[in-house]
């Protein structure tokens, strides 16, 4: 799932990147220098249209860029997100996973959503075999900063499906709903008066606000500074919120969901789906790993479909699964 993601590194990435910048902008004007060539892909995620879902650019080998060199080149691409894949040995990738690194134009992230969709599906177009394989499925180990996301691939007749399978989810504080709606521009009234607004992680903490109607959730209007002041005060690192409505007007479609900030709307939030997924479980919105559909970008020109479930047994909620295709849009080479 972009940094109010973003306004979370900012104090991290201000410390490493102004020093480091104007290094690495020297050395590429420098017109005696060799260029040097590093292959990307650009895929769209969560979708199997392409010009759709969320973009995302994949350095496919990245060894010998710098930490700055990779804050420049998502600067460059000016995504939401980038990624950085470090190869290594078979034996290695198979045991500890494919090492990718995630920046934003404001610094490293250590999980995103659909940058490890998306990159997942980049490696197994290239051929990376998998670290498991069965029941005709194939399953990836992408090795993050957050950790060890497996991604699951099996074929059908619309493409490729990949599913991630996130961290356990951890439920932070429920929020009153009459201080939320004023940073929304809506009424309490406005807000599903059967379900909680909350803070949940699935490896990053978003704020899931539930709104009673389709025409409300598209009659947002945000104030950012406040919304940034209420995440602050709530003291649970929470990057963002994320809005849903289950007024869908598509029997197939669970939630509708947006997520918004100051620079811009997001086309598809990964990482908040996951978060999504184990907050319809606890509050009964869907049963224990029933996969259903959320759709967002609607209201960003790029429709993305988000499959998410989860498992529960007793009273832990567990094994959130957030899934999706992807179909490739460009490649080149990156001269630097």
């Amino acid at each position: 799932m972009k940094f109010t993601r973003r306004t979370l590194l900012r104090t991290i990435a201000a410390s490493t990147a102004a020093a480091a910048l104007p290094n690495h902008a020297a050395a590429s004007l420098n017109p005696t220098a060799a260029a040097r060539r590093f292959p990307y892909v650009q895929i769209d995620v969560f979708t199997s249209q392409r010009l759709a879902g969320n973009q995302l650019v994949v350095f496919t080998d990245a060894r010998g860029l710098t930490d700055s060199d990779m804050l420049a080149l998502a600067r460059e691409t000016t995504l939401q997100e980038t990624t950085f894949v470090f190869p290594r040995e078979p034996a290695t990738e198979r045991r500890d996973g494919i090492k990718v690194r995630i920046f934003s134009p404001e610094g490293e992230l250590p999980f995103a959503g659909h940058p490890t969709l998306g990159t997942a599906a980049v490696l197994r177009m290239a051929g990376a075999p998998p670290s498991v394989s069965h029941d005709g499925s194939s399953t990836l180990i992408i090795d993050l900063k957050a950790g060890k996301i497996p991604v699951a691939f099996r074929d059908d007749a619309t493409g490729a499906f990949g599913e991630m399978t996130q961290l356990d989810p951890i439920f932070g504080k429920t929020h009153d709903r009459t201080q939320v709606t004023p940073l929304l521009g809506l009424h309490p009234d406005d807000l599903d008066p059967d379900l909680p607004i909350e803070t949940v992680s699935t490896g990053l903490p978003f704020v899931i606000v539930p709104i009673r109607t389709l025409k409300a959730l598209q009659s947002l209007r945000l104030d950012f500074d406040k919304n940034d002041a209420f995440l602050k005060a709530a003291g649970e690192n929470a990057v963002d919120f994320h809005y849903i409505t289950r007024d869908t007007a598509d029997p197939k479609v669970r939630l509708r969901a947006r997520n918004i900030d100051r620079i811009g709307e997001d086309p598809a939030t990964g990482s908040a789906s996951g978060c999504t997924a184990a907050w319809m479980l606890k509050y009964g919105v869907t049963k224990p790993d029933e996969q259903v559909l959320i759709r967002q970008g609607i209201e960003a020109h790029r429709p993305s479909e988000i499959f998410v479930r989860a498992s529960k047994t007793a009273d832990h909620i567990h094994t959130v699964r957030v899934g999706g295709y992807s179909i490739k849009v460009m490649e080149g080479t990156l001269l630097l």
